[in-house]
């Protein structure tokens, strides 16, 4: 088969289209014939040198397919070969075949192009394990998002919406924004003009947001922990502002607050089967209800994942860009 490799770590150009061994579905896993693949902020960090596939994962980039089942390693169960679906990985996905644990498997879901699909796994598993089942954002609350133009920002606006919440976005421009705000967003702040924490007080009545889900970091630390209600909680997933920042424990405690960081990549395969039993529960009846979509900004071919990459890192795409074999 042919993948995209990262002989040498660096720019978009590092990505080459070779031709490498085909995967062979080990126990538990199934065989996939990929039509497409996510691109996430994390290919572009591993490409770069800085994020490594876990130990055993395949050394391509690619965390999230859609396809159709070629073959069933032993053990599996529940699946058939022919079968459509979309599936979280650990890395691989930018290949025209990948194996996948059957416990990352999803269907697609009902009234979705098996293409689209290919856009939900790492982003319908990040939002609802951080914002769900960490934060516990319950129906009434003010949840924030940074980054609300992006695949995860516009994922969670719209789950976070469709259960209740009152929705605050960051996005860097109008354009964006007017894209947030069709999809739910309650809030609108461009943080290119406008202070998040001052906006987020001024519409709240000083109150604040009880659930920020932050893909910055450590830029967004100190502006984070004042923007939280008392009780609220934080959680980081992302450090595109940076690793380390001081933390101010007196607002912390002050507030009873709480902060989390996690990733998703490189946890155990019960705890990402966990999360995804729980996304197919709970997610996949607001996709085949019409309530929550996927968004995505534009499809490339799998050869041109040096373009889609650039497209990441210049931040003028809203919602996911996909890869097709």
């Amino acid at each position: 088969m042919h993948a995209i490799t990262i002989p040498v770590p660096g720019g978009p150009e590092a990505l080459v289209w070779a031709e490498v061994p085909d995967p062979v579905p080990a126990e538990g896993e199934v065989l996939i014939d990929v039509v497409a693949s996510g691109v996430n902020r994390a290919d572009v960090v591993q490409r770069q040198g800085f994020y490594d596939p876990p130990p055993g994962a395949s050394p391509y980039p690619g965390l999230e397919v859609s396809g159709r089942i070629a073959a069933l390693g032993p053990g599996v169960s529940g699946w058939s070969v022919g079968d459509e679906v979309c599936a979280l990985l650990a890395g691989g996905g930018y290949a025209e075949k990948v194996c996948a644990p059957a416990g990352q498997l999803l269907p697609v879901p009902d009234g979705m192009d098996l293409v689209s699909a290919a856009s939900l796994p790492e982003v319908t598993a990040t939002v609802w394990s951080n914002v769900f089942m960490v934060a516990g954002l319950r129906p009434g609350e003010t949840f924030l998002v940074h980054g609300g133009g992006s695949g995860i920002g516009t994922m969670a606006v719209q789950l976070a919406k469709a259960v209740g919440a009152r929705v605050a976005v960051t996005a860097g421009g109008q354009d964006k924004l007017e894209r947030c705000r069709e999809l739910g967003a309650d809030i609108l702040i461009d943080y290119r003009q406008q202070d998040f924490v001052e906006e987020l007080h001024k519409v709240t009545g000083g109150i604040g947001a009880d659930v920020i889900l932050d893909i910055i970091g450590a830029k967004y630390l100190a502006q984070n922990i004042d923007a939280l209600a008392v009780n609220g909680r934080l959680t980081i997933i992302g450090l595109q502002g940076g690793r380390k920042a001081e933390l101010d424990l007196a607002a912390l405690l002050t507030k009873r607050a709480a902060v989390a960081g996690t990733s998703l990549r490189a946890r155990p395969l019960a705890e990402k089967a966990a999360i995804v039993a729980a996304v197919r529960e709970h997610v996949w009846p607001l996709i085949a209800g019409g309530r929550v979509r996927a968004v995505v900004d534009r499809t490339l071919p799998l050869r041109e994942a040096v373009t889609a990459h650039r497209v990441l890192e210049e931040s003028s795409h809203v919602g996911k860009v996909l890869l097709t074999t």
